[in-house]
């Protein structure tokens, strides 16, 4: 009974609290249904009425944004056309500067319309054309007023700034201030002011500068009998020149100074002392514009023309030389007072107070100027020198001696391997040799040349002997430079210059080892410090010699084998046709070695002639050997006609050594030629091999220890058995030995 209670108690409970949460349900539903039909509401309604006041407000903002841009630029077009105007009426009142401005005005108002996106107006062209046909009308005018305030009286021969031309130029200037201020005529300042704003200064200024150098400046550094002669009239200033006889030929750097002074110093008065606004660059004067256009010519002229030839060519004449110093400083001070110059500008000064060093420049000119005809001059003229032999060069005093110059005789002679080191007994007088060969006179007289020139840099101030030692040492790298280029064509054509050529360049580095040595000991020179050598430029000149050499045995080489390649491979010797090509290829390249032997004869010492003879005939018979050692089959007929043909190699290859003028003392080095020609002996062994039968090949190779396994590898002998025996058991038993 008691569980019945519970229940029931539970069931009582439970039911109030069902019927409210479905009471709930029902409430949560109706509630979802009315938002339902609001948002139906706002989707079909509010939301139209929105996106319709957006469109609209974007339309107006684009529309304001347009209006505002229409609006700029008709505003801009309005500023134009005023600026247009007002420079108009400006020029038409000869107020240039205001027109000049306000066209300037225009121009920036144009670029401003023309930078923008999307404008792309007809009008701007016209506006573009508009402003041009002003600025050039503006330009005119300009230009017009220019012509009246420089005037120009040049002679019919324009162009030419002869004596007798510059004579009768005139120069006028209306640029006197008038009595009465207020003429119509604009002042000068107010027409190179607007010149200036349109940035046409430069242009005029330019060709007055020019005509100023060609017609005044250059004429009165160039003739000394002329003279400025100016003249102030009321309304004009006028420029005018005479000429009057000098009994010298050229004016001191004084006179000259004075009168392009007096010249700067009319037209700084009357023209050049005008204060300017440079668009972007602030004020300045006329005079330091045309200072910047012309110093640089004016100065190259004064230097060249008039201050060179004032420099002394003996140094006893240099101690009067501080007058010009002193009056090229006085002459760059008035011109830095009238601005023609800036503060900074030394050029002229520190020409003239170089002098000592521009009396080395001159000296050293004309060392390089007589080095450069020495190397362009012919290579074929030769002399013969010996290790004896010994060329005129300055005596060298004693080491240590202290003794200060006297001028040596230029006929003592320095022997060529002898070389005084100092240090005598100590040395075999051969080890500084040269061997007997040709050189071109002209390189004996370059070394003349730079002995003679270190001779007298020995002699000179400290400054100077450095610029004469340098000087020599460009001697020997201008040879490096110009020979080698300018006999360029002659060098590969010509197997004899070659030659020379090589012997020039081991003459000359034979002498730079000991040139700057035995300067060494003129204890008051520069060059005593052992610093001044030339042995850096040896090898370079010892290779400059090897490669134009070896480039011309190359060449040689080349025609040696290119004849060899016509004698069809020696193969089929049988056949009539082959061996007279192979025979005749033979005596070509006999004979090509011949004329070589004859034009190194005499010229190339005889070690390196043989070395070289020795190459070329080792060429020719290293290819005879391939050739045959290839051959797959030689009949008997064939092997005694490859033989024959052998044997005219090995009997007239020796006869074309001949190093020496002297015919019998050649025999020697004929007899050496298996020491130069190191297929000799390979070649010698074919010939054998041509004459011999199985047995003779087999006792000749002597299991691998005798003469013919010294020249051949055993592949290559059975392959020439192979070739010129038939297969018999007996070829097989040799082939079996040979291993």
């Amino acid at each position: 009974g008691e569980v019945c209670t519970m229940i029931n108690k539970k069931y009582s409970e439970f039911l109030p609290s069902m019927q409210s949460a479905e009471d709930l349900v029902a409430q949560v539903e109706g509630l979802s249904n009315n938002i339902d039909l609001l948002k139906a509401g706002i989707e079909n309604e509010v939301q139209r009425d929105l996106n319709v006041a957006v469109a609209e407000f974007t339309e107006l903002k684009q529309q304001l944004e347009r209006d505002t841009l229409v609006l700029s630029v008709l505003r801009k077009l309005q500023e134009f056309d005023t600026t247009i105007k007002e420079c108009n009426s400006a020029l038409l009142e000869k107020q240039y500067v205001t027109a000049a401005q306000q066209l300037e005005k225009a121009r920036s108002n144009l670029r401003s319309l023309q930078s923008r996106r999307g404008f792309e107006l007809k009008i701007l062209k016209a506006l573009g054309t508009e402003l041009t046909v002003q600025t050039q009308n503006m330009i005119y005018h300009l230009g017009e007023e220019w012509q009246k305030l420089i005037v120009w009286k040049l002679p019919p021969s324009k162009g030419s700034s002869s004596l007798e031309a510059v004579v009768l130029s005139e120069l006028h200037l209306h640029t006197v201030p008038a009595q009465d201020e207020d003429t119509a005529v604009p002042p000068v300042a107010a027409v190179l002011q607007a010149l200036a704003v349109l940035g046409e200064l430069h242009s005029k200024l330019k060709d007055f500068g020019h005509l100023l150098l060609q017609y005044i400046l250059k004429p009165l550094i160039s003739h000394p009998s002329l003279e400025p002669v100016p003249e102030e009239q009321a309304d004009v200033f006028i420029l005018r020149f005479r000429s009057q006889e000098l009994a010298l030929d050229e004016s001191s750097p004084m006179e000259v100074f004075d009168k392009i002074k007096l010249v700067f110093e009319v037209l700084h008065k009357y023209l050049l002392n005008v204060p300017l606004e440079q668009p972007g660059e602030g004020r300045v004067t006329l005079a330091e514009l045309l200072g910047e256009l012309i110093w640089e010519e004016l100065s190259d002229c004064l230097i060249h023309s008039c201050l060179v030839n004032s420099i002394p060519t003996n140094s006893s004449k240099l101690e009067q030389y501080k007058e010009v110093i002193e009056s090229t400083e006085e002459f760059e001070k008035a011109l830095k007072k009238m601005q023609v110059l800036k503060e900074d500008t030394t050029a002229l000064l520190k020409y003239a107070c170089n002098v000592d060093s521009h009396f080395a420049n001159k000296k050293c000119q004309d060392v390089i100027m007589a080095a450069r005809n020495l190397m362009t001059s012919e290579i074929h003229n030769t002399v013969k020198i010996t290790p004896d032999s010994s060329i005129a060069l300055p005596e060298l005093p004693d080491p240590g001696s202290g003794d200060h110059v006297k001028m040596p005789r230029a006929s003592s002679l320095l022997h060529n391997g002898r070389v005084n080191l100092g240090s005598e007994g100590r040395l075999s007088p051969f080890t500084l040799c040269l061997p007997a060969c040709r050189i071109s006179c002209s390189v004996q007289q370059l070394l003349q040349l730079a002995y003679h020139t270190l001779l007298e840099a020995t002699a000179s101030t400290d400054l100077c002997c450095v610029q004469l030692f340098d000087c020599v040492r460009n001697i020997f790298q201008l040879f490096y430079e110009v020979v080698p280029t300018y006999h360029r064509e002659n060098l590969q054509k010509l197997p004899q210059l070659a030659a020379i050529h090589h012997n020039n360049c081991m003459y000359i580095a034979h002498h730079l080892l000991t040139l700057g040595h035995q300067f060494r000991y003129r204890s008051t020179s520069v060059l005593s410090s052992g610093a001044a050598t030339f042995v850096d430029l040896v090898p370079g000149f010892r290779r400059l010699g090897m490669e134009c050499f070896l480039a011309q045995m190359r060449v040689q080489k080349g025609e040696i084998l290119e004849r060899l390649s016509s004698a069809r491979n020696f193969s089929n010797m049988d056949d009539e046709e082959n061996y007279c090509a192979a025979n005749k290829a033979i005596k070509q390249v006999l004979h090509q070695l011949r004329r070589l032997g004859m034009v190194w004869q005499d010229v190339l010492p005889v070690n390196v002639y043989c070395k070289a003879m020795g190459a070329l005939l080792n060429t020719a018979l290293a290819e005879i050997v391939t050739r045959i050692a290839a051959l797959e089959d030689i009949s008997a007929e064939d092997a005694d006609r490859l033989y024959s043909l052998c044997r005219i190699m090995v009997e007239e290859g020796p006869q074309v050594f001949t190093p020496l003028l002297e015919e019998d003392k050649n025999k020697k080095y004929q007899e050496e030629v298996p020491v130069y020609v190191q297929k000799w002996m390979t070649f010698k062994e074919l010939m054998i091999i041509l004459q011999a039968n199985l047995q003779e090949i087999v006792d000749q190779w002597a299991d691998g220890k005798g003469p013919l396994a010294e020249e051949f590898s055993a592949a290559e002998v059975k392959s020439l058995i192979r070739a010129l025996f038939q297969n018999t058991e007996r070829r097989a038993a040799a082939l079996a030995k040979i291993k």
